[in-house]
């Protein structure tokens, strides 16, 4: 009997022990930054190979892999590209079942020997039954376990959460860490991983892992070109239904398509067929990095509305016409309120704020118990299936803003509509934004990157729904 991806890989994600052959107490190598982050996992049962090396952070150092007689689920290999094939080999009659290759200069490289030696590796890996996570990786960070297997030691700071970063690119996953951790106070990663060259562990595979990992909810993308490009689409046409998957992919010009040939040693293809297939396959689309973690934190606090009608409630004027505007080219429609809710939206505002949708509280915004209705009265209507609430900073808006977070808490939770907001504030005011979050209301800096979050989310609705009808 076949085993299953989970078990396949668990031995990686969650191993009891391991190996880092290349191991080294030289702070310009990178095994030393790689136990440093093994050391500050918590780990015990870690096992440095160095033949020139008694004791690395302060766990015995072994010369060769067959010096230690325990048990080793996981190694992290970290040599010359000529000495891996033999690193491998070793593994394999040691048992190792997986491992983290995060030395470079395979087919990236543009060698026509270095692409057979990728070739020979991964015909090793695969004859003597070892999942390889690259190789030219960074590594992984599995914050559910507190497991940090890469050469940085800084990423056990990134806060744990639901969403789970897949990359060709190491760099990218520096990048969106750090901008996660410094923009961000309630959303988090659960697993941020390196797929570098992918020698026999690619995207389809973590993919299928992931759609079975309790710790995971949503699942970030970034691409820059794919060798199996059905094995993705059918895929991910599974586990779509079951996870929202976010895809951000580069290599739209010829120029960064053979720049990521020599990154991670993929041609990036045609961009707009890879996106036309994408939709396909149920994946959402992000433009650009700050997108991707923008549909990641809706997706990973709020649900798909039933529909893509939204009713935009704006403290000032000036930001309901921008948030009009948007759900236009965003492709969401204002929704039109019924008779009732027209009477009772007139009975609560002075003529001079606009009343249909997108509605300006004008006057009444300092009114506590007039806007508080309001929001109630709205997303009562059955014409609406998510709201955009929007307000600039000004200290006089704090009193309201404390008071309307507790009603939007309240109708979120008896309605189930999604409603995402736009509260932008210097750092350390309106405190009152991490509390809307850890309700499940998300809070951007903008009106437009609320609106494209709430774009995601109704692509996300559709994308259920289409999995239930067929």
């Amino acid at each position: 009997m076949m085993a299953s991806i989970v078990d396949e890989l668990e031995p990686i994600f969650n191993p009891r022990s391991i190996a880092v052959i290349g191991a080294s107490d030289n702070p310009a190598k990178l095994g030393y930054h790689c136990m440093k982050s093994l050391k500050e996992s918590g780990l015990q049962s870690i096992y440095p190979i160095n033949p020139r090396s008694l004791e690395i952070w302060g766990f015995p150092a072994y010369p060769a892999l067959r010096e230690v007689h325990q048990e080793i689920d996981l190694a992290i290999v970290i040599v010359p590209a000529s000495a891996v094939p033999s690193a491998i080999e070793e593994c394999a009659r040691k048992g190792i079942k997986g491992i983290v290759l995060m030395t470079g200069g395979f087919r990236e490289a543009e060698d026509p020997e270095r692409a057979e030696l990728q070739d020979e590796i991964a015909s090793l890996a695969v004859k003597s039954g070892i999942r390889v996570l690259g190789p030219n990786t960074f590594g992984f960070v599995n914050l559910s376990v507190h497991l940090n297997a890469s050469f940085t030691p800084e990423f056990l700071a990134t806060r744990r959460g639901n969403i789970s970063l897949l990359s060709q690119s190491g760099g990218v996953c520096h990048l969106l860490s750090p901008l996660l951790m410094e923009s961000e106070k309630v959303i988090g990663f659960s697993k941020i991983v390196g797929l570098g060259n992918r020698c026999n562990l690619d995207f389809p595979d973590m993919l299928e892992y992931l759609a079975a990992d309790p710790e995971t909810r949503v699942i970030l993308m970034y691409l820059e070109g794919i060798d199996d490009a059905r094995r993705l689409i059918e895929v991910a046409r599974r586990v779509a239904p079951q996870k929202p998957i976010v895809a951000f992919k580069s290599g739209k010009t010829t120029t960064a398509d053979r720049a990521a040939y020599s990154h991670t040693g993929s041609l990036a293809g045609k961009h707009e067929v890879y996106l036309a297939a994408f939709r396909q396959a149920g994946i959402l689309l992000a433009s650009d990095f700050e997108e991707l973690l923008d549909m990641a934190k809706a997706l990973s606090l709020s649900f798909p509305p039933r529909g893509n009608r939204a009713a935009i409630l704006s403290a000032q004027a000036g930001l309901g016409m921008v948030g009009s505007d948007l759900c236009d080219a965003e492709g969401l429609a204002l929704a039109r309120f019924n008779a009732e809710t027209m009477e009772r939206i007139h009975e609560l505002l002075p003529p001079l704020s606009h009343r249909a949708n997108p509605i300006d509280f004008g006057p009444a915004w300092y009114d506590w118990e007039t806007s508080k209705r309001l929001v109630q009265v709205v997303l009562a209507d059955p014409n609406v299936d998510a709201l955009l609430f929007l307000s600039a900073y000004a200290s006089a808006n704090e009193p309201v803003i404390r008071a309307l977070a507790a009603v939007l808490k309240e109708e979120i939770e008896a309605r189930r509509k999604p409603i995402l907001t736009c509260f932008p504030a210097p750092l350390g005011i309106w405190e009152e934004r991490v509390k809307l979050e850890e309700s499940g209301i998300p809070v951007y800096a903008t009106p437009e990157r609320a609106a494209r979050a709430l774009r995601g989310l109704v692509r996300y609705g559709d994308i259920v729904g289409q999995s239930c009808t067929r």
